[in-house]
Parts: structure tokens; C-alpha cells; sequence
């Protein structure tokens, strides 16, 4: 007997035969040793918030969503241990209670902690780091059942491995995030004119703590997002006020808007312009938990590539180009943001300080014709594409992009011989094989 599973956008679809519940380690542990027992390869899902095919299987899926406890916070050492199921926005209250918060957080809260880890979930800030480079710590479980405490002090080679693995080494069944004192993060909202806002993209990077700024296709409006952190006291909005901004004009009205250009493709222009003349400045004052991430009630589907940074204007002024060029209907807008190098072995932004540049189209429009222009423009860069989000690489052309790749599958050879945890997406983007 089989079972079906469906991610969040619903356009990835598997039939695994069996769909595991683990609650609790020990649990976890059993039903590893069963899969292996029985031939089946295995895969590890969360939230499901992944674009690709990298949590789908024919055999085992291990479903982590009731391994979502605290275990541990040390308000000392400004660090908290998680099961591995834990989803984001989980952990913002219990940490600001204990008068900490992560270091910086992505624009969906939704996701398990161990997904967004596994494929270098980041936010934005030059200085900044993804979430996988905050994980000071976890627990691997093994094929074989085996326990492997994976510390960065103690093992370096197999934390830097495992911190970004796209569930390729073992199922993590706990981590340990470096937090950081609680602070409170001032956002401000405004639409600026998007030659400016490119004359002026490094000061607008370097002197913000946090910056984004997203453009619709057909328009000339950047619309920016700037965040700076104190240790102020907050002021949040009234909920009313959130409500309106946050359901009411990005979700229920873009919904609205992408379901009229689903049906006249011809007027993606003209809703495009309209959405980006409506949007008006706004400012949020309060603790980053209800700051960083925003509703997203409307589907869509989405590639996001990581480039150097001193690459950003030319690669985004090509992607623009493109879409009127070939008259491309997409309603969502391309989402730029920046972060710190890091050294993850698979991090998107190992060694190099980093732009992200993501496009997207709504649920049940074509894509790939725009998702492939777009990473023909990427491939130019040497960007390395988003390990959660649609691409059309393998491991042929990502190998040659990711300076530790070899470093990488020495520790996926020594912890998964047997290819246990290989499934479609992992042969394609890794390699069918390990090491031997």
C-alpha cells in the first residue's frame, strides 16, 4: 500500500510506501532501522515548503512535524536546542521570553528548522548569515540507527557537511542554534524609483542592517524593505492595522489580481503596474518574530539563485530586460536580497558575499520557459541555485561551483555507503552514487 504526499504548493506529488510519525528520538531511531531492514530508502519531510522534488520518494518518507519540542535553552551560553520538526515560528516567543532571538530570519516562518538548515534558508543583511550558519550543533541519525553528536567545535568536517545536506547524510532529529539577545527591529516599507534605488544598491545594502527591495515585472518602482535593529522597547501595530496590510493587500488582493491574469494573460503588464503604483509606504516597530515574516495565503511557484554580489545590477537589470522582451505574462514580482559569506560545504553562499535574486509565477501558469531564461542569465554568474527551489541543474555543473564539493561527498560516502537516503532529486543535483 502506498500514500500520498503533496508539498506546500502542491506541484510536487509522491506515493511513498509509508509515510512515518516518529514522536520522539527513539521512535525515529525504529523506524530507520525498519526502512533499512526492508530495502527502502528513505526520505526526511517538514513543512513541505520546498519547490523541488528533494523530499519525494517511492519509499520511506519520515514525517518530522511531531518531533517539535524546546528541549533546552541556555539563556548563559544564548543557545536553544530544538527537535528537528519545530517549525520558525514556533521558536520566536519561547526565545524572546528568555530574552533571546535568532540572528536574522527568512520571510516565511512556516518551514521546520531542520528543512530550512538542510537548504540554506536565509534572510537578508550584508552581514548576516543564512540559518544553517547559526547551528552550532545537532543530532544525525544514521541509516544503521546510529546517534552521531555533530558539533562544530568537535567534528568541523562533518558539521560543515551536514549544516547544508539536503537531507543526503541522515535524518536530524534535534539542533543547537547560536541565538543572539533580543532585539527589536524597526521595518520601513517605501516605493522608490527603481534607477535610483540600483544607482544607490550598495548604500542602500551597507547601511541598512537588513534590505530587500522587490520589482514587478512591466514597472519601474522598486519596492524596498530597510530594517534596523535596537534594543528599544517595541511599539507593534494595532492588529487591525497588520491585518489590512499583511491578509487584506498581499494576499487577498494579489490573489485577486493573479487569478484575473491567469485568465487574461494579456494584461500581466497593466495589473503589474497597477499593484506597484498602489503600494504605499509603511513602518512596523516590533520584535522580529512578527517582523521578518509575512502570510503567504496566495500560491506560486519560485527559483532563486545565489550570486556574487558585485554581479547584482547587471544580473537583475538582465532578468527586467527579459520578461517584456519575450512578453512573458508572470504576476509576481523578482525578490532581491543579500547575505554574508558563509562556509557551509553546499551553502549558496559559501566563500562569497552573496545576492539572491528570486522569481516566481502563480500556481497554474507556465514557468518554465521564464525560469529557464532566467537561469541561462544566472548560469553567467556561476549562481548557484537555491537547494530548496526550482532549477534545472545537476551535478555535472553544480560540482564545479561549489569550491568544498568534494569535501562534502567524502562525508556523504563515510555516513551513507548504501545510498540510503539517495532519492530522484539527490541523484540528479549530487551525484547517483557516493564516493567509494
Amino acid at each position: 500500500m502506498s500514500h500520498r504526499w503533496t508539498n506546500w504548493a502542491g506541484d510536487q506529488v509522491c506515493a511513498p510506501v509509508e509515510i512515518a510519525r516518529p514522536a520522539s528520538e527513539e521512535e525515529l531511531i525504529a523506524v530507520l532501522r525498519r526502512a533499512t531492514a526492508a530495502g527502502h530508502q528513505v526520505r526526511a519531510v517538514g513543512a513541505g515548503h520546498s519547490f523541488t522534488d528533494c523530499a519525494c520518494t517511492d519509499g520511506v518518507m519520515i514525517d518530522t512535524s511531531a518531533l517539535n519540542r524546546i528541549l533546552a535553552v541556555d539563556r548563559d551560553a544564548g543557545t536553544v536546542t530544538v527537535q528537528a520538526g519545530i517549525r520558525l515560528h514556533e521558536l520566536g516567543r519561547p526565545l524572546a521570553e528568555a530574552g533571546l532571538a535568532l540572528e536574522n530570519q527568512g520571510d516565511i516562518d512556516r518551514q521546520s528548522i531542520s528543512g530550512a538548515v538542510a537548504t540554506a534558508t536565509h534572510g537578508t543583511g550584508a552581514s548576516l548569515r543564512n540559518l544553517s550558519a547559526q547551528v552550532i550543533g545537532l543530532r544525525l541519525i544514521t541509516a544503521g540507527g546510529e546517534v552521531l553528536e555533530v558539533e562544530a567545535e568537535s567534528d568541523p568536517e562533518t558539521c560543515l557537511a551536514a549544516r547544508v545536506s539536503i537531507g543526503a547524510l541522515g535524518v536530524i532529529s534535534a539542533v543547537t542554534v547560536q541565538c543572539v539577545p533580543l532585539y527589536t527591529l524597526h521595518r520601513h516599507d517605501a516605493p522608490l524609483p527603481l534607477e535610483e534605488t540600483l544607482d544607490r544598491l550598495d548604500e542602500h545594502v551597507d547601511t541598512n542592517d537588513h534590505f530587500e527591495f522587490f520589482v514587478f515585472p512591466y514597472t519601474d518602482v522598486a519596492l524596498t524593505r530597510r530594517m534596523r535593529r535596537s534594543h528599544d522597547e517595541p511599539h507593534p501595530p494595532p492588529k487591525l492595522k497588520r491585518w489590512v496590510e499583511d491578509q487584506l493587500l498581499e494576499n487577498n488582493v494579489l490573489g485577486a489580481i493573479c487569478r484575473t491574469g491567469r485568465m487574461l494573460p494579456r494584461l500581466a503588464p497593466r495589473l503589474n503596474r497597477w499593484i506597484a503604483g498602489a503600494v504605499s509606504e509603511s513602518r512596523v516597530e516590533d520584535r522580529p518574530y512578527n517582523v521578518y515574516a509575512t502570510h503567504r495565503g496566495v500560491r506560486f511557484t519560485e527559483m532563486e539563485y545565489a550570486i556574487p554580489r558585485q554581479h547584482a545590477r547587471e544580473a537583475i537589470e538582465q532578468v527586467l530586460a527579459l520578461v517584456p522582451r519575450r512578453q512573458l505574462p508572470i504576476l509576481f514580482p523578482i525578490e532581491v536580497r543579500f547575505a554574508a559569506g558563509d562556509d557551509a560545504f553546499l551553502s549558496t553562499a559559501h566563500g562569497r558575499p552573496t545576492c539572491y535574486v528570486a522569481v516566481h509565477q502563480y500556481y497554474g501558469m507556465e514557468f518554465e520557459t521564464y525560469f529557464r531564461a532566467v537561469e541561462e542569465i544566472m548560469d553567467s554568474f556561476q549562481g548557484r541555485p537555491h537547494w530548496g527551489k526550482r532549477h534545472y541543474q545537476g551535478a555535472a555543473t553544480l560540482r564545479e561551483r561549489y569550491p568544498a564539493w568534494d569535501r562534502f561527498q567524502a562525508v556523504r560516502s563515510r555516513l551513507d555507503p548504501q545510498g540510503v537516503f539517495v532519492n530522484d532529486y539527490t541523484r540528479r543535483v549530487l551525484g547517483s552514487r557516493v564516493l567509494g
